[in-house]
């Protein structure tokens, strides 16, 4: 038997060395080579830096008050384009830039918050439009995100998944960040990759110095291991979107500095702008829209918390733009600076008005048609800027921010909404430094801009699935040439029914009417027919300051069926407002009112959790105690502004806190701590009747008897956050209760202790 064996394997290793012919040797054997990906010899590597909620008036690099030094050494370094545009609201910028179609296209029409089922609003990135990392990396480049993302409908940002529109879905080798819209800058609500983790540990800490930190060591790792290959980061902090929180020494910089009011800002802006030469000598500065409130017709307590919440604002978007500085020192100390493309966009439309007309130390209340009492806000105005507030600026301070333009965010039909700042800088690719571009330029040009700057052509089918074409220009055509015509000749807009059409220089704008500080609640509803269009000649008008409609009939008419033809285009007619239209969704929660959860469940979207608002509920948490002195989170929804949690203190003892923003915070303690054993505990909340946002009896129940009660003068009518989670056995993000251990992260409890939580809605 071993003799046949061993026959068989001189005879196998025969046949093998004879494959090369009969006087082949190991000398002349070449081993195959396994191909590597990689990308066109010089292509840069690539920055895209946007931010969030800046108007084109508010950083000093562009006329602002607020001084930006890295912004304007790049600026000095580079390139500033002063007609550049976004689409008047976040998460359609964000698709739009990242690729290079228009939003409705893409898929992403509006803000992700309001999707609805209908084409061009459904809140899902198409795969025929792939964004510019995937095509990147498949090119050879390394690639990814931090901050926020915003692009991931809520019923896929669970633990559940599905992933696929995640950053690490969709291109991004790497993500650390938020997926929602805003998050609490202390205390973040943070994924990296795709498992939600807490923050870094540390007194100090904020999210905008975090994120940079991470990416200045990506970039090192990426360098060290694979210094050939290029690479793109998009860098997106959630600055400057409310909450304005920044570390208190940024904030006391502005102190006093925007006493004045709003008013007063707008003029000496508009001065600095034309000083600077970013606006034409000849602009003119628009006036206030009269539903808006002056300065002086706000009384002096008022003036003084206004004033407050701007400078919280002013010391959050100084403090990016130092983190920033950073992240350019970083690439210039390892001699990468100079062959990458650095973008560095001034905001993802204009300056946000959603803060309300006095803003709001916790503004998602007042959101909702709970506002603030001003001796609230007086009584805490030292807060403001802090990890214990969640402000917004009152909305004369956004329309100031977007000088000299009309109107704010969301506006879609004005330049106050969507003209934005951009500078960029490539030393490698751009012979001059420190010129204005004049060019008409939309988020949707950087897509093929990087493309052509790294040799790329764009591609006709991604992983199998064929690709509609890119909307944008590329602008590299402008970056030697600053009398170059332009390219980027048509662009429509369109957010919540507020529209506009771009063409050779004409803009046409018709204003659907709700005003932009009501956040889509749905309260507004105007037949499109009754907008009155407007028409302006931006050849000769930088401003948007007159309005030709009367003077240039025809020319309008042409213009409005020139956006009726790119509203077919995009599959958007018939027109629809979608702040306030609903439509059947998925969902995580539908059609059920029991829900059982047991230890593991955490960072479940608000919107995908337990549905109890506007209803009564129930909680039940089922434990087992081996230690009396167990602690830590059982479940809890929400965070500082506003939410509820169920925790033991440090002693065992059972507490429910409940955070209604600045209206009410209620705490129910048990009477004892819990022992050794089984236990039940209760919650159950009793609403007063039909509608919304009204109160009820909320009772706090140990093993059948009751511990606590307390009467709730009002709920949230929709939502404790945008971007809290539901979570068991921890606190992810910011705390929604006063725990007694800050040292631990999130208040995690003690393993093995919880068995199972089931709510029970009616």
């Amino acid at each position: 038997m071993k003799a046949t064996i061993l026959k068989r394997t001189i005879g196998a290793l025969l046949t093998i060395s004879s494959i090369g012919g009969a006087n082949a040797t190991a000398a002349d054997d070449q081993p195959p080579t396994i191909a590597q990906l990689s990308a066109p010899a010089g292509a840069p590597n690539v920055v895209l830096v946007l931010l969030d909620d800046v108007g084109f008036g508010a950083a000093g690099s562009f006329g602002g008050p607020v001084s930006t030094p890295a912004l304007s050494t790049l600026a000095n370094e580079g390139l500033s384009y002063n007609r550049f545009h976004t689409t008047a609201i976040c998460s359609p910028t964000r698709a739009s830039l990242l690729t290079g179609r228009d939003a409705h296209i893409a898929g992403v029409g509006t803000v992700m918050n309001v999707a609805n089922s209908y084409p061009g609003y459904r809140g899902i990135l198409k795969k025929e439009t792939a964004t510019i990392a995937e095509v990147l990396r498949q090119h050879g480049y390394n690639t990814a995100a931090f901050g926020k993302w915003h692009l991931a409908p809520d019923w896929e940002s669970s633990p559940a998944g599905p992933f696929d529109r995640w950053p690490t879905g969709v291109g991004f080798e790497k993500f650390y960040g938020f997926l929602g819209g805003e998050t609490d800058q202390f205390e973040p609500t943070l994924y990296n990759g795709t498992s939600p983790v807490m923050r870094p540990k540390g007194e100090s800490y904020h999210l905008t110095e975090d994120m940079t930190t991470q990416t200045i060591n990506w970039l090192r790792t990426q360098h060290a291991l694979t210094p050939e290959k290029p690479f793109m980061v998009y860098f997106a902090p959630g600055a400057t979107h409310a909450p304005h929180q920044a570390p208190a020494e940024w904030i006391e910089r502005f102190q006093g500095k925007f006493d004045t009011g709003w008013d007063a800002m707008r003029k000496a802006t508009f001065a600095r702008q034309q000083q600077l030469g970013v606006i034409p000598a000849n602009a003119q500065l628009t006036t206030r829209p009269e539903q808006l409130p002056a300065w002086d017709d706000l009384n002096t307590d008022e003036q003084r918390v206004a004033a407050r919440l701007m400078e919280a604002y002013a010391g959050f978007l100084a403090h990016t733009d130092a983190q920033i500085g950073r992240l350019i020192q970083s690439l210039k100390d390892s001699q990468q600076f100079d062959n990458t493309l650095f973008v560095y966009i001034v905001g993802d439309n204009g300056g946000s008005a959603e803060g309300g007309l006095l803003g709001g130390i916790n503004y998602m209340g007042e959101l909702q048609g709970l506002p603030e009492p001003l001796s609230r806000k007086l009584q805490r105005i030292n807060d403001i800027g802090g990890p214990n507030s969640y402000t917004n600026y009152p909305a004369g301070w956004a329309w100031a921010m977007n000088t000299p333009f009309q109107w704010v965010k969301q506006i879609a039909s004005h330049l106050g909404g969507s003209r934005n700042p951009m500078v960029l800088s490539w030393p490698k690719g751009i012979k001059t430094s420190g010129e204005i571009r004049t060019q008409f330029s939309h988020v949707n040009d950087l897509a093929p801009t990087i493309l052509e700057a790294a040799g790329i052509d764009a591609p006709a089918s991604v992983n199998g699935i064929k690709q509609l074409p890119m909307d944008g220009t590329s602008l590299l055509y402008s970056f030697n040439d600053a009398t170059a015509k332009e390219r980027h000749t048509t662009q429509y807009f369109e957010v919540f029914g507020n529209r506009a059409i771009y063409h050779d220089g004409w803009m046409a704008s018709a204003f659907h009417g709700r005003m932009p500080w009501t956040a889509g609640l749905g309260n507004h509803k105007k037949s499109f027919a009754e907008d009155q269009w407007e028409l302006y000649d931006l050849r000769n008008d930088f401003s948007q300051a007159r309005n030709l409609a009367h003077e240039q009939p025809k020319q309008l008419k042409k213009m409005q069926a020139l956006f009726d033809q790119e509203a077919k285009r995009a599959g958007i007619l018939p027109l629809r407002d979608a702040s306030h239209i609903r439509t059947p969704m998925p969902g995580l929660n539908l059609d059920r009112n029991v829900f059982t959860y047991y230890p593991g469940a955490v960072a479940i979207p608000e919107s995908e959790a337990p549905p109890m608002l506007n209803r009564s509920w129930s909680l039940q948490a089922k434990l087992q105690l081996t230690d009396s002195r167990a602690h830590g989170v059982i479940a809890t929804i929400g965070g500082t502004g506003a939410g509820w949690s169920l925790y033991l203190d440090q002693t065992g003892t059972p507490v429910f806190e409940y955070r209604l923003f600045e209206i009410t915070r209620q705490t129910l303690k048990a009477k004892t701590p819990v022992s050794t054993g089984e236990h039940d505990l209760t919650v159950d909340f009793t609403y007063d009747g039909k509608g919304y946002a009204k109160g009820g009896l909320l009772k706090l129940t140990m093993n059948g008897v009751t511990q606590a009660e307390v009467r709730l003068p009002a709920t949230p009518p929709a939502f404790f956050s945008i971007d809290e989670t539901f979570d068991l056995g921890i606190d992810t993000g910011s705390p929604a209760g006063a725990y007694p251990n800050k040292a631990e992260l999130g208040y995690p409890l003690t393993p093995d202790v919880l068995q199972r939580v089931t709510i029970e809605t009616q």
